[in-house]
């Protein structure tokens, strides 16, 4: 069996019409370069083997759809995240500069395609979405939960959609490959295009995920409120519970960014609760040696210790239990022997609904002029993410396969553990 992996994107057909960008094919001409339909990222530049690489993304000289003709539909799915109406923007800016000027807006995600959904879609222009990058949420509305794929195909043939942009994580990305399935059965030319949000920048295959940025500054900002919270008091612990179901990107980035973390603990580490090595003992020995402490966890750490729970949301997410007030209570209870001043902070919905800031700004405009490029060209079931700082096409077969997690082996969680001073094992005995 084959260890390659599947990275050919579909096409809907032959590009038969020249692109009205006005681009150029020549090098250092001081005009911007249409991207070569060969041009490849290798998947690793060391050690993949050869033939494993992900087509470049970027606008093409020959397109499939021809603008005037287009109509273009736009929904955001899931969570709320910083950025999601920078996307929005740019996907409208960069549709108008193919000539497209029918494009819809489906409320509330996927339910917007589900004739029992909330609302009627709502009609994007330039005007329309001017300045809402500089607000928080998405102007459509967001919703989790899936829609079946038929019921979703059938809309946007009513509609005559001929392009859908699907902006969300991987449950969103789980249901435009649905989507995307349906379509190529029913041998539509209708481009299914993914553009990543998720704050926990877990998706497989794709380096960053907009938002991220943001959330990692927001969440570096409630570390220092901790720490200074902290050192405020005598026998102070401050306590800051950050995003992250399955993957503590957020945690341990926003860690090294504010170097004021004493330990944090994610979901793919495991600890002990009690004992020499577990967290307990070193928090207090920590604060009867310096006087403060400052503790990062990320939501879906520690679960082995809260009952478990059956019960699912929308999205098929089965519900975690609350390791930050868990924590808070159980060591303010174990800590009473040195009268610890404990302070929690948890300031998830603050960052979910903040606006992007200037670099994840930038990010979610580079993100959604690909896509527009993508979709034109007729390529679909895709993803547009970053790969070695390259903007690359991923299938949606790939981009849901799996999800991304830190590894406990790799030199970036050594960094965070440097950054702390913790040790690297926190469970068992010595």
């Amino acid at each position: 069996m084959s260890d390659r992996l599947q990275l050919n994107i579909p096409t809907l057909g032959e590009r038969r019409f020249e692109s009205p960008l006005g681009l150029s094919t020549e090098k250092g001409d001081e005009i911007a370069d249409y991207t070569d339909e060969s041009a490849r990222m290798p998947y690793d530049p060391i050690g993949a083997p050869a033939g494993d690489a992900f087509e470049l993304a970027g606008a093409r000289k020959r397109v499939f759809f021809e603008g005037p003709k287009v109509k273009a539909a736009v929904v955001t799915c899931g969570g709320l995240c910083p950025g999601m109406n920078d996307v929005i923007r740019g996907i409208v800016s960069g549709l108008w500069q193919y000539g497209v000027r029918d494009i819809l807006g489906f409320r509330y995600g996927y339910a917007g395609l589900d004739p029992q959904g909330y609302e009627p879609p709502i009609e994007l222009t330039p005007e329309f979405v001017d300045g809402i990058h500089l607000q928080g949420g998405t102007i459509l509305g967001s919703s989790r939960g899936p829609r079946e794929a038929t019921t979703m195909a059938d809309t946007l043939v009513e509609r005559g959609i001929d392009i859908l942009f699907c902006i969300g994580g991987d449950g969103t990305m789980r249901g435009a490959l649905a989507l995307f399935h349906e379509i190529e059965r029913r041998k539509l030319p209708i481009a299914i295009i993914g553009v990543p949000k998720t704050i926990d920048n877990d998706l497989p295959y794709v380096e960053q995920t907009f938002g991220f940025e943001t959330a990692v500054s927001l969440a570096t900002q409630a570390i220092r409120a901790a720490h200074v919270e902290a050192t405020g008091a005598p026998n102070g612990l401050g306590i800051v519970r950050l995003m992250g179901r399955h993957s503590g990107f957020i945690a341990a980035s926003a860690t090294l960014a504010s170097r004021q973390v004493d330990l944090v603990v994610v979901p793919e580490l495991s600890f002990d609760l009690e004992g020499e090595r577990g967290i307990i003992e070193y928090l207090r020995r920590l604060i009867k040696k310096r006087n403060h402490a400052v503790l990062v966890v990320a939501e879906g750490a520690g679960q082995r210790y809260l009952e478990q729970s059956e019960t699912r949301d929308l999205s098929g997410n089965r519900k975690l239990g609350d390791i930050g007030t868990y924590l808070r209570d159980r060591l303010k209870h174990e800590l009473r022997d040195i009268s610890a001043s404990l302070k929690y902070i948890d300031p998830s919905y603050m960052i979910r609904a903040a606006p992007a800031n200037s670099a994840d700004a930038i990010f979610c405009g580079r993100l959604a002029e690909d896509a527009v490029h993508a979709a034109m060209a007729g390529k679909t079931g895709l993803v547009v993410g970053l790969w070695y700082n390259r903007f690359t096409h991923i299938p949606l077969s790939l981009a849901t396969s799996k999800r991304k997690l830190i590894s406990l082996d790799s030199a970036f969680w050594r960094n965070v553990v440097e950054s702390t001073g913790q040790p690297a094992i926190l469970r068992g005995s010595k």
